[in-house]
């Protein structure tokens, strides 16, 4: 493959996702949540996945768009944040097996129990978001 067939394939890409380029809006921002739930749903499995790389860069995007159209609150708790998240996405406490149960998630929104570092990184992967935001407060 050459430049040129690089090139094409990249000019594809971002007219079709507008990667080359940070998020514009609340449409496209929704539309790449959704590519990311997809590409995460068939990828997930395979850490070495080709699409690895362009769920990363989705997520980056994704990242920066959030910081700065809807930055985190300082003092929201990991609780908070996962209950804006399953919000977010229309999730209910049974449809999150990246932290257990129906019943440990409850525990979890109830601020009864804690994330374990297993959680906070399968959600962190899941909704593309830094692990940092599901860190407990002093």
């Amino acid at each position: 493959m050459n430049l040129t067939d690089i090139a094409s394939h990249w000019v594809a890409l971002h007219e079709a996702l507008g990667l080359g380029a940070p998020i514009a809006d609340e449409a496209q921002y929704e539309r790449l949540l959704a590519l990311v739930d997809e590409l995460f749903d068939s990828t997930a499995a395979d850490p070495t996945h080709p699409l690895g790389g362009l769920v990363a860069l989705l997520g980056e995007r994704i990242r920066e768009y959030e910081a700065r159209v809807h930055p985190w609150p300082d003092a929201a708790t990991p609780a908070e944040v996962l209950a804006a998240l399953m919000a977010g996405h229309g999730l209910t406490q049974s449809e999150l097996p990246e932290v257990g149960a129906q019943s440990v998630v409850s525990a979890v929104l109830a601020g009864k129990r804690r994330l374990n570092l297993r959680q906070v990184q399968a959600l962190s992967a899941r909704f593309a978001v830094p692990m940092e935001v599901f860190a407990q407060s002093a």
